[in-house]
């Protein structure tokens, strides 16, 4: 019976791409599903044999473990030398932007909650 190995839902293509490449290189089959044309389906990676399912997400656990780990280190890489962007850089360079975002934020939250705030009234 097929087992779901990887949501592929909200997955960045070369994240999934390693997962394909990972699991072709250890002979382990595998086929896929989409969203469908609405995207209410279920995107996955699933396996044609369940017995497989245990090898499969220690490999992809331990691609995961790595992954994180050099991203982390990428992260950490680019706050060290002041190259990643942080709230104040962006108001910085684009202020009226900025602005604009959080009125219209604000907006959306009180035509939101404003029926809950007035019902008793």
């Amino acid at each position: 019976m097929a087992a779901r190995l990887f949501k592929l839902r909200d997955v960045p293509d070369d994240e999934a791409e390693d997962v394909r490449q990972l699991l072709y290189e250890h002979e382990i089959s595998f086929y896929e599903t989409h969203a469908g044309g609405w995207g209410i389906g279920t995107p996955a990676i699933w396996l044609h044999d369940e017995t497989q399912l245990d090898q499969a997400r220690g490999l992809i656990d331990s691609y995961q473990e790595q992954h994180f780990a050099e991203i982390r280190a990428e992260y950490d890489r680019l706050r060290e030398e002041g190259g990643h962007v942080t709230f104040l850089d962006k108001f910085k360079q684009h202020p009226v932007v900025v602005i604009i975002f959080i009125l219209v934020a604000l907006f959306i939250l009180y035509v939101s909650l404003s029926p809950f705030l007035n019902f008793g009234k």
